[in-house]
């Protein structure tokens, strides 16, 4: 049954996401909301969190929550009374699914993995741990605060407490060889995780990296057929261990795909709670982007002074809508739905440019879906400009 574009939302389904901004350090590639604080009084946090889940669940109608991820920043450094009490006030104000998915980010120090069962107590049922690195040198220059031996001691500790685990890499590091990249992944591979982020080192603007990069102190950057060789060798060690790219950075074990990254891929609503925390919510108005206030202090005032951490909110158009689902679902390796597209639209994707493109080997049609090769993955952006222009 076609839905109409009001409920178009409901493909995806309706998460919760809330941005924790604090971090013992900034990582010097990471461009995340995330700041550092000497004290934080995690009470004060506490009150405003719950406002804003308040003022939020009053706008929608009554809704099922699929998901709730606790982002950063690093959540881990949160009080697990805090995450408790947050997700009590999602459950009372919206209502949670049975099968809901709980994720927590976390860093594999030794300090926060004490904090792991509290989490579980809460409420949490699963785990993305932040181990970017099994190479202590590279952990540095990436300015992690764990080593090796505490990503691995902090996975074994995940897996005997929550139900499943995330873990989250970076490829294409300085100086890193491809048979380097292929040993480390063989090594996590072996230990049997149901879901892998992997993610290419990219240097953002605004981040330590890129003013070293500008100044022509940071080398050893891996050229571009070198990442790609990393990508394709990526997917094949995971596909043999039977974790297969469900998206293009993401991997699991059938039934362990993150639910909350697919109501984003699919294009479902989701509440953003917290400082710099985005949102889509589809509301009797039209549907609408979300925005709040990026510096902690500014949305934590705003929220005591006003009501509300949010800032201007933007309408979004059928075509913004369309555009958004058809560059979401191609990351995906189910693809995008055509009848769906051209409900948002108002029209179908150009046929020439779609046939080109299925010839050029960028695309494949099955019925009523169209999804990205292995090849196509590799050029997204062109993908989505010559489907778009």
């Amino acid at each position: 049954m076609k839905r109409s574009a009001v409920e178009d939302w409901q493909h995806g389904g309706f998460g919760v996401y809330v941005h924790w901004p604090f971090c013992k350090a900034k990582c010097p590639y990471c461009d995340f909301n995330s700041h550092v604080r000497a004290t934080v009084d995690q009470s004060a946090w506490l009150a405003a969190y719950l406002a804003e889940i308040d003022r939020t669940a009053a706008e929608t109608d009554p809704r099922a929550v699929r998901s709730v991820f606790f982002g950063g920043g690093t959540p881990s450094l949160m009080d697990p009374a805090l995450v408790g009490a947050i997700l009590e006030r999602i459950a009372l104000r919206w209502s949670m699914t049975n099968d809901a998915e709980i994720t927590l980010e976390a860093n594999p120090t030794s300090v926060e993995a004490t904090r792991f069962r509290g989490y579980r107590d809460a409420g949490v049922n699963r785990l993305s741990l932040g181990i970017q690195s099994l190479d202590d040198n590279d952990l540095r220059q990436l300015g992690r605060q764990h080593s090796a031996a505490e990503a691995l001691a902090a996975l074994a500790l995940s897996h005997s407490i929550f139900p499943r685990t995330s873990c989250d890499l970076i490829y294409a590091r300085q100086n890193q060889a491809l048979s380097a990249w292929q040993d480390e992944l063989q090594q996590l591979l072996a230990l049997g995780p149901d879901h892998l982020s992997l993610y290419q080192l990219t240097i953002e603007e605004g981040t330590a990296f890129h003013r070293l990069l500008a100044e022509g102190k940071l080398r050893g950057l891996r050229d571009e057929d070198l990442a790609a060789d990393m990508y394709q060798a990526t997917d094949a060690l995971c596909a043999a261990a039977g974790l297969a790219a469900y998206e293009v950075s993401n991997y699991a074990k059938p039934g362990a795909e993150s639910r909350h990254n697919l109501v984003y891929w699919r294009m479902g609503d989701y509440a953003g709670i917290g400082p710099g925390a985005h949102g889509r919510l589809t509301l009797p108005a039209g549907r609408f982007a979300t925005n709040t206030h990026r510096a902690p202090e500014a949305w934590l005032s705003a929220v005591a002074a006003q009501g509300s951490g949010e800032i201007a909110r933007e309408a979004l158009s059928n075509s913004d809508r369309a555009l958004e689902y058809l560059m979401m679902s191609l990351r995906l390796s189910e693809g995008c739905d055509l009848a769906r597209f051209s409900a948002l639209h108002g029209a179908p994707l150009p046929e020439e440019r779609v046939t080109a493109l299925i010839q050029d080997g960028f695309l494949v049609r099955s019925d009523e879906t169209l999804a990205a090769t292995p090849a196509g993955r590799l050029v997204l952006n062109r993908l989505l400009y010559e489907l778009a222009a």
